[in-house]
């Protein structure tokens, strides 16, 4: 499990990937989060808005990463297309559904997630991507 997960807007891969090192810090907008496995959590989210099992975003090579380090270091890796257009398209209604079946999988391998916390995760992406979208840009997360 992940202790800084940080998800941020960049014009472009290799914009994304100079934030390996430190993260995106303040030259990217970003929420940041904590105590999750998000590459796991953005696989899980697309599968709940969007459709789709698990196992085929898999390997489909979902989340697609754009730079990391050896070892378990940090690693940067971009939203997908599919679950950034879902997490736009979705209503505050749908992202809370979501992020209470989301708590509800997590609580099923043992890991706990308030669902108040959830929706403020899953919300406060869907905002994020909406304004990555109004800038022409994309969403990565970067994981420490």
């Amino acid at each position: 499990m992940s202790t800084i997960v940080k998800f941020f807007v960049a014009p472009d891969d290799t914009s994304a990937g100079q934030a390996l090192q430190t993260g995106p810090g303040r030259a990217f907008e970003s929420l940041s989060f904590g105590n999750f496995d998000p590459d796991e959590a953005v696989v899980e989210w697309e599968c709940l808005l969007a459709g789709g099992s698990f196992e085929e975003l898999a390997e489909a090579g979902e989340p697609r990463i754009v730079a990391d380090q050896d070892n378990y270091g940090c690693v940067v890796f971009a939203l997908s297309a599919r679950l950034s257009a879902a997490l736009v398209d979705a209503g505050h209604s749908r992202l809370r559904d979501v992020a209470t079946s989301w708590a509800r999988l997590r609580a099923e391998d043992g890991e706990v997630i308030d669902t108040e916390i959830a929706d403020a995760i899953v919300g406060g992406l869907a905002a994020l991507v909406g304004s990555a979208r109004r800038q022409n840009q994309s969403v990565y997360c970067w994981v420490a």
